[in-house]
């Protein structure tokens, strides 16, 4: 029988594990167009709030066609990204380059990025944070009058 080291003498401080479907989590309703956010349709599947997780947030994105995540950074969390179904854009620190479905991204924190659905379907992502369980722990910046990108 194996046994764990160092096992919390309070397992109410242990958390559970947790699970959901993607049909049961609302669209997150908070998201500004001001803040990059274009007419996208966001749920946060797995984060702090929902399953306890301060160290991971994983989130499905739906951008109809037109639709943006506009390029922005994380200062506290590192993003990963698959693109489930569709194509588009994605910013990166210099441009935009293609990226299509099976595209799998990673971005440390610190990295500009983003996505533009520049085609006629809809585009679907699985994300997520590694080392925030949150927004607000992951951090979010927009580009400054500083900032210039080869696309602009």
């Amino acid at each position: 029988m194996n046994e764990l080291v160092n096992q919390p003498d309070d397992s109410a401080a242990t958390p559970q594990p947790y699970r959901t479907r993607v049909e049961d989590v609302p669209l997150e309703q908070n998201l500004r167009e001001d803040e990059g956010w274009i007419d996208m349709q966001v749920q946060f599947l797995i984060n702090e709030e929902t399953a306890g997780s301060q160290n991971l947030t994983v989130g499905r994105t739906v951008l109809p066609p037109g639709a943006r995540h506009d390029r922005h950074l994380h200062t506290g969390g590192d993003e990963f990204l698959v693109v489930m179904s569709g194509h588009g854009e994605v910013h990166t620190n210099t441009g935009r380059e293609p990226s299509r479905a099976g595209d799998v991204i990673f971005t440390p924190r610190g990295n500009w990025h983003g996505f533009v659905n520049t085609g006629d379907e809809d585009v679907v992502l699985i994300w997520g944070w590694g080392g925030a369980g949150s927004l607000a722990a992951a951090g979010y910046a927009l580009p400054g009058s500083e900032d210039t990108f080869e696309d602009q």
